[in-house]
């Protein structure tokens, strides 16, 4: 006690002595005030924002320039060290207006290290293109959600210091039913910036650790077209940690070179255009957690090992059709906390084993290649959010267990063989918010106990058998609600009782009800004034639109669909005072004039009804300045194509008025300034002229449809600057031209219909290829030119030159079609086809046709035409071929049908005709063959027709037997010359005794009685003979 008392003075000295030593390295360190021109630039930065929108005020509420202020101490501000300088600048999410872009005089800032200007609005400007390069100490640049535009400097590249780059657009999908979705963006006038080359923006970012960019357009190739997207990451920046590029138009695989990246743990490459197998060394990526990589292009199998990554906890490959895998079992170690495999081709069994997954929150397993029965061990994962099941092979109904899961908000049996009713139980899942329960084999009658679920917000009962009266008041019940589908069942859907004022409706703003047997406009639309999508095709809706709709519709419209009905009028004012994005008033008996949306729309379809002309007043093509599809066809439009529509053409990418009654000629401006029409349909009208012929390059079409019309003059040779084009339809018109070998030129031309024109001469004309042109047509599948006046040969070359039909690797399930907005385009063609003339209402891309009929085409038929192996359909009638048949036809295997009537052709029928097995028309009618018809099963099917009027032929089906060319008919032939003999013996025996008798009557002229004898023999030789 008494040691420790002499030490308290040495204590107490030492604590002073700390104490001191403490105050002074403080006030060392301690920051200085900011430099006058750090809040100059800070107070001009101020200035450029609009102090009346956003949280100006409470942002900058201490950004005050009075006497003795430091800009140091002000809201989002930080400076560093003793120097007084800005290091750090965070104005993020404060919803700011800077309409005239980013003020310079953030780039005075040049002791930056962090800077965040997240959620603001720069009102898509363009980013400064000098002043980031001076940042150089910058290691956090976060631009999201900014709206700028245009490039991305190259000033960014150079921050060799920066582990964080943040230039990304949020957005997101809302999947309303499984056809229409909405894409919400952070700004409503969303702008988009773009990379020419990201090896040059991350070249000397070697320190990047996190890289986000999506909705930035970036491309593929460097500046010198060798590196990828993915090698350029892997060589510049081999700290990555985060890659996050959705919606950045990539293609192309995942490189190899990205398993350099050892520290990746999140992977985010959705809304892209990536193709290939998804690679394996994926799953060697230690810190890997999150892997996004749904709506691409991804095909092959997918590695099974992956999904038992061990810090995996999120997988999502939804939308990958080409993707096909199986389930693997799953253990209980797995950190999985989201699988989804939605629309993939995933297939086989869900196992048991899914079960294990207890961090499981979202499961969506939608692929249509599952089956068997569902495990009910999912029953047991209590903690899913999300459940989501599909598959045409799964058997069952909805399992009982499904009451289990308490924690559902969303439940989807979608595209599914699931069958019976809807178990009452699901009325105790109270927490959910989506049910979409469709496209399966459910029945009986929808359970009252649905309109318990009151936090429901959509439900999906659409396309399956239920029954009974469904009354729409009963709805009234799910106050939450805003999407409803119940098209396409057995249902009789009305307004119901209580359909008053007094009654307090859901806001509604997504309603289908197509099929639904309704014969009036339901009272319920009076009440849902914020509705923007409405479907009631295919009921039974009779007269005119009510005009309380037009009334009560105030909102905006993504879609109104009254398609496949009975109405005849839509009001009383063809303008209609909406935005209607996607307006389908097809297939009704509409007259008058077209209605048009005064206030813009995407896609208008007026087509099958009986509308007769365009609203006044002429320029109604204003309100079509940003309408991508316009079609009329099958109405009673008469007159001129108004030449206003001139005025819509920059926006427009269809415009189908085919099948009316319009007259004139077709205005320049829809071929000769088309930047983005593509489809320009005008079939079976009264257009007379010529076609225009000034197309300027850029053109974009891709299929020109001006059949059945009255146009004269030649095909336009500026044609060749559509190189996009792929169908071309002149059929039955006036043109008076040669065969146009020059259109070889064009890339993808698919279809070249030109029958029942008047183009005359030959196929390969020498005035054309004499100087080193060729007509190799490189992709032509369906060629039509019958009905003219071509002569001359076939050219073997020329069929040789149709390289398409020889070979493919089109698995002939696609179509030939183009993709707008909520719009599936398909293209149609009208040909000659087994016999028939038809119009297919769509074109597969395997198809391969040949017709050159009814010309005047001579000689023989090339036997080159073997190597035409894609062929289906061949039709060289009424011409003046000669010769045989090629026994080389026996190679074309796909044959269907192959008519070669009223020709000259002669000789046998090739006995390896009979081998095609896939030709079910046969047309050989009036030639000249003979010989015996081939005989097997297959060419027992063809009738008497296809062999009529060859006087050689014998044998089924035709009625005339064939000859024996054996013994028999040696025989007969002997012994009718044996009787000829005895003829000649006995007249020559007469002869000789009539002549006899006159020498000796007449003994004394025997010289000159000699001759008459001999003329007498010879005679009655030659009449024997």
């Amino acid at each position: 006690m008494r040691s420790a008392y002499h030490l308290m003075p040495l204590l107490a000295m030492l604590l002073i002595l700390v104490l001191a030593d403490h105050t002074s390295s403080t006030e060392a360190v301690a920051p200085a005030a900011c430099l006058p021109d750090q809040a100059a630039a800070l107070l001009q930065l101020k200035r450029s924002f609009n102090a009346t929108i956003g949280d100006y005020s409470a942002a900058f509420r201490s950004w005050v320039a009075v006497a003795g202020a430091d800009c140091c101490s002000w809201d989002g501000v930080r400076c560093g060290g003793a120097g007084g300088r800005v290091t750090s600048l965070d104005l993020s999410h404060r919803d700011l207006q800077a309409a005239s872009g980013l003020d310079d005089a953030l780039f005075s800032l040049t002791s930056l290290e962090y800077l965040d200007l997240s959620s603001n609005d720069f009102g898509k400007s363009q980013m400064p293109a000098t002043g980031f390069e001076k940042l150089t100490g910058l290691t956090h640049l976060d631009l999201s959600n900014t709206n700028f535009a245009g490039l991305v400097p190259a000033g960014i590249g150079r921050l060799t210091r920066l582990s964080y780059l943040d230039l990304s657009t949020t957005f997101f999908v809302e999947e309303l039913d499984d056809e229409y979705s909405i894409t919400y963006y952070y700004s409503d006038t969303m702008a988009q910036l773009s990379e020419s080359s990201l090896e040059t923006l991350l070249a000397n970012l070697t320190n990047l650790e996190e890289l986000r960019l999506g909705m930035v357009v970036v491309k593929n190739m460097s500046s010198n077209g060798t590196a990828r997207w993915c090698d350029a990451m892997a060589r510049s920046s081999p700290k990555l940690r985060v890659i996050s590029m959705p919606y950045c138009s990539l293609s192309g695989p995942i490189c190899h070179s990205l398993s350099a990246l050892r520290s990746l743990a999140v992977i985010e490459l959705h809304y892209n255009h990536l193709s290939g197998p998804v690679p394996g060394f994926l799953a060697t990526l230690s810190n890997l957690s999150v892997l996004q990589l749904s709506n691409n292009k991804f095909e092959g199998w997918f590695p099974p090992i992956i999904f038992q990554h061990e810090k995996l906890t999120t997988i999502n490959l939804t939308k990958n059709l080409g993707i096909s895998g199986n389930l693997p079992n799953f253990s209980g170690e797995s950190v999985l906390q989201s699988i989804s495999v939605s629309n993939t081709n995933f297939s086989g069994t869900i196992p048991s084993s899914i079960s294990n997954l207890k961090s499981l929150k979202k499961l969506a397993l939608g692929a249509s290649g599952f089956s068997g029965v569902l495990p009910s061990s999912i029953g047991k994962m209590k903690s899913l959010s999300l459940l989501e099941v599909s598959g045409l092979d799964l058997v069952g109904s909805i399992p009982s267990w499904i009451s289990n899961l308490t924690s559902l908000n969303v439940l989807k049996f979608f595209t599914c063989g699931l069958s019976g009713p809807i178990p009452s139980s699901i009325g105790y899942l109270t927490k959910l918010t989506k049910l979409a329960l469709y496209n399966c084999q459910f029945s009986g009658e929808i359970p009252s106990l649905i309109l318990n679920l009151t936090k429901l917000e959509t439900l999906l009962l659409h396309s399956n058998s239920f029954v009974g009266i469904v009354e729409l008041t009963s709805y009234s019940k799910l106050q939450n609600l805003y999407v409803l589908n119940l098209s396409n069942n057995k249902l009789i859907v009305i307004d119901g009782e209580n359909n008053s004022s007094l009654v307090s409706y859901p806001s509604i703003s997504f309603l289908r009800l197509a099929s639904c047997s309704i014969s009036s406009f339901p009272n319920i639309l009076r009440h849902l004034p914020e509705i923007t999508s409405l479907d009631l095709s295919y009921n039974q809706l009779q007269g005119a639109i009510p005009q309380w709709t037009w009334e009560t519709w105030t909102m905006d419209f993504s879609l109104l669909n009254l398609s496949h009905n009975n109405l005849r009028s839509i009001g009383p004012d063809p303008l209609l005072n909406l935005y209607i994005e996607f307006l389908d008033l097809s297939f009704n008996n509409f007259e008058g004039t077209i209605p048009i949306p005064e206030q813009g729309s995407v896609t208008l379809d007026y087509s099958n009804n009986r509308f007769s002309s365009m609203p006044m007043p002429l320029n109604f093509s204003t309100y079509l300045m940003n309408t991508v599809i316009f079609k009329v066809s099958r109405n009673s439009l008469s007159g001129y194509i108004p030449p206003t529509i001139c005025d819509a053409i920059k926006s427009l990418q269809i415009i189908d008025l085919s099948y009316n009654n319009l007259t004139g000629s077709i205005p320049s401006c829809l071929m000769e300034d088309v930047g983005a029409l593509q489809v320009l349909n005008l079939k079976g009208n009264k257009l007379d002229g010529e076609l225009p012929d000034n197309i300027k390059e850029g053109c974009a079409l891709s299929a020109l449809d001006f059949s059945d019309n009255l146009i004269q003059g030649q095909l336009p040779r500026s044609l060749v600057a559509c190189r996009n084009l792929e169908i071309l339809d002149i059929g039955n018109n006036q043109i008076s031209d040669s065969f146009p070998c020059w259109m070889s030129k064009l890339p993808v031309l698919r279809v070249l219909v030109l029958q029942s024109n008047k183009f005359i001469g030959q196929v390969l004309d020498p005035s054309y290829t004499r100087y080193g042109n060729n007509c190799q047509f490189t992709s032509l599948r369906i060629a039509d030119i019958a009905s003219n006046n071509f002569s001359g040969t076939l050219p073997e070359e020329w069929f040789k030159m149709l390289r398409s039909m020889m070979s493919s690797s089109d698995n002939g399930t696609s179509v030939m079609e183009h993709l707008y907005p909520r719009e599936r385009y398909k293209f149609t063609v009208a040909v000659t086809y087994k016999g028939s003339h038809m119009t297919f209402s769509k074109i597969l891309t395997s198809l391969v046709l040949i017709d050159v009929s009814n010309n005047k085409f001579h000689g023989n038929i090339p036997a080159g035409i073997e190597e035409l192996v894609l062929l289906h359909g061949l039709n060289m009638s009424h011409n003046v071929l000669t010769g045989p048949i090629p026994t080389q036809f026996g190679k074309l295997d796909n044959l269907e049908t192959l008519d070669l009537s009223s020709n000259k052709l002669s000789g046998e029928i090739p006995q390896e005709l009979a081998s095609l097995n896939f030709l079910s028309i046969l047309n050989l009618s009036y030639n000249m063959l003979d010989g015996k018809i081939p005989q097997s099963l297959h060419f027992s099917t063809f009738s008497n027709d296809s062999f009529v009027g060859n006087i050689g032929l014998c044998g089924p089906p035709l009625s005339k037997q064939c000859g024996y060319p054996t013994e028999p008919n040696m025989m007969s032939h002997t012994a009718e010359k044996n009787s000829i003999d005895v003829l000649l013996f006995l007249f020559t025996a007469l002869g000789f005794g009539i002549c006899f008798g006159i020498t000796i009557l007449v003994i004394w002229g025997g010289h000159n009685r000699k001759q008459p004898c001999e003329r007498a023999i010879l005679y009655i030789g030659r009449i024997v003979w």
